[in-house]
């Protein structure tokens, strides 16, 4: 059946119009100038804090703008082919514009997913922890594989990330790691990602060949800025400086550098080794431990706020997603439905299907909640 390239293309564009709309391009380009003003100025990293907000807050916009333009412009190039193919009467050409389409057209639909990412802490950059739950080694070389995953995605995208902290278990695999991703919206976007994760499978570690289901637990938090406040007292901390392990309890450093911080009143613990020094090491735990204090504090008074409105409700339960690789093959999301019968490509960091599903879920629920 032939593509209708000019209602698609048309639709394209009704659909960018919508996002341009809803990021209002005019008032990012202001958003730009201003902080440019500020970046040219010579004493602007007298002032650390301060120059950190502005080079942040230019390339948040920057990047926001650039995708749109981007995409705007490839639309122009999609429809010059279309018209070349046609003009020239050439079918490889119009194969390839029908390839670009369908290419076009999932980039614009993530696009507009995008648009969908207001909350507070959208925006920002997100740091993942993934722990092993029930299921004994089965369950931390889930955690490993939900690790790998999560950094196949970042990597296909070209997101920058960091490992912080590893924490291996005895036989295979992660009892628990941490790691950031650093780009604007990497928490809008992996937010949807935090849940109880299960696995099942015939299990590499049973000699009997039995399957075997495993749990792994993923926390998405967003990353806390110099701008942002919450004061933690020195008494309601504990810090402990231990020594550094790696795979199968080799040692890594030859210092006892590595760190780990114990929230006294929240029970909140945050580890930390990947830094050189002691003092990186420390530094980074309390950047952590800010991350994951703030959206609790957040989520305290909001909890506080409906219950004094008398509208609590309860969240989905512990299972979000599946992960099934016997009997048969599939990875099915529990909240949003999406599913796909080839597990491999998930594994390997193609889930931003996934992802688009849970944003457009969670939009739907906030708004059945109003």
């Amino acid at each position: 059946m032939a593509v209708d390239f000019e209602t698609e293309i048309k639709n394209l564009r009704t659909t960018m119009g919508s996002v341009r709309e809803v990021t209002n391009v005019p008032a990012l380009e202001t958003q730009i100038a201003d902080p440019e003003q500020q970046a040219a100025a010579p004493d602007l990293w007298d002032d650390p804090d301060k120059a950190q907000g502005v080079t942040s807050a230019l390339s948040r916009a920057n990047h926001e703008l650039e995708r749109i333009n981007t995409m705007d412009a490839r639309i122009d190039d999609l429809e010059a082919l279309v018209e070349l193919g046609r003009e020239e009467r050439d079918a490889d050409t119009l194969a390839e514009a029908e390839e670009e389409l369908a290419k076009v057209a999932k980039s614009v639909g993530q696009l507009e997913v995008r648009t969908l990412l207001a909350g507070e802490y959208d925006e920002r950059e997100a740091v993942v922890t993934i722990r092993a739950g029930a299921g004994g080694v089965d369950a931390a070389d889930f955690a490993e594989m939900l690790m790998r995953m999560y950094l196949r995605w970042a990597e296909r995208h070209g997101y920058p990330t960091k490992v912080m902290d590893t924490s291996y278990a005895e036989e295979a695999g992660l009892k628990s790691a941490t790691f950031e991703v650093n780009v604007p919206y990497a928490y809008g976007n992996l937010s949807v990602e935090a849940g109880t994760h299960r696995l099942v499978r015939i299990s590499p570690f049973d000699n009997r060949g039995r399957r075997q289901t495993s749990f792994a637990a993923v926390e998405v938090i967003p990353l806390i800025e110099s701008t942002d406040s919450i004061d933690i007292p020195d008494g309601e901390l504990k810090i402990d400086v231990f020594r550094s392990s790696g795979p199968g309890g080799q040692s890594v450093n030859t210092t006892d550098s590595a760190v780990r911080m114990t929230h006294i009143p929240t029970g909140i613990v945050v580890s930390m080794q990947n830094e050189k020094s002691q003092i990186q090491n420390r530094a980074a735990a309390a950047c952590v431990m800010q991350s994951r204090l703030l959206p609790a504090k957040k989520a305290e008074e909001a909890a506080e706020r409906k219950e004094l409105a008398g509208d609590v409700k309860a969240s989905w339960g512990d299972q979000m997603r599946s992960y099934v690789l016997n009997p048969y093959q599939m990875v099915k999301d529990l909240r949003t439905e999406h599913e796909t019968g080839n597990p491999s490509p998930v594994f390997d960091g193609e889930i931003d299907a996934f992802i688009e599903a849970g944003i457009r879920w969670r939009i739907e629920q906030a708004k059945s909640e109003d």
